[in-house]
């Protein structure tokens, strides 16, 4: 190459820089623009990647709520089977009970049965009524025991006040003075309760 050739070069690579720097001159924003372009470009990756993190959680929160709603479904059925078997096991158990209450009572009961036959056997064999007597009361006071034990007790319905909640008046007795009005003057049937409840109501004369 020349010397003109390297000057005429040199003279062309001067213009093009003086060009630049007009043109930077005319319109001091392009550098702006670049730099805005640069910096939109950096905003909308990170807004990408916070989005992938969003949807990844969203995600991730979905397979949560999807496990939390299978737990209590299955905890749902699991109660209702086993309320299911509690009912069916507490209508067998009353079943049972309706249909065999009264075998603790009967129990206690078959050794006064026991005593009154062998009480009809003896009174077979001898006739004196004070033995036939005797062996009554013995039997009668045992049953008297066997039904307290299984919390039956008698009304007192001795010199008492007459009580509607316990006696029922059969007979009103006039004549009998004011100390004996409103009062229990006979007991023509005994009345019994059942732990505190009346079961079977007195029946008594008042006095009038």
């Amino acid at each position: 190459m020349t010397e003109k050739d390297i000057k005429i070069e040199n003279e062309e690579s001067l213009r093009e820089e003086q060009d630049v720097d007009n043109a930077v001159a005319d319109d001091p924003t392009a550098d702006t623009d670049a730099e805005s372009a640069e910096d939109e470009a950096d905003v909308a990756d990170v807004k990408d990647a916070e989005s992938a993190q969003a949807e990844a959680g969203g995600d991730d929160e979905l397979v949560i709520l999807k496990t939390q709603v299978s737990e209590l479904k299955d905890k749902y059925l699991r109660s209702v089977a086993e309320f299911d078997n509690y009912r069916k096991r507490t209508l067998k158990e009353r079943a049972e009970l309706i249909l065999n209450g009264g075998e603790k009572v009967l129990t206690a009961i078959l050794p006064v049965v026991d005593d009154m036959e062998r009480a009809i056997d003896n009174g077979a064999k001898t006739d004196d009524p004070q033995v036939l007597r005797e062996g009554m009361e013995l039997i009668y006071h045992k049953l008297l025991k066997v039904l307290e034990a299984q919390g039956v007790s008698m009304i007192d319905t001795a010199d008492a006040d007459f009580d509607t909640d316990v006696h029922e008046a059969v007979a009103m007795v006039p004549g009998m003075g004011d100390d004996k009005k409103g009062k229990v003057i006979d007991c023509l049937q005994k009345g019994y309760k059942l732990n505190e409840k009346v079961i079977r109501h007195a029946k008594v004369a008042v006095g009038q």
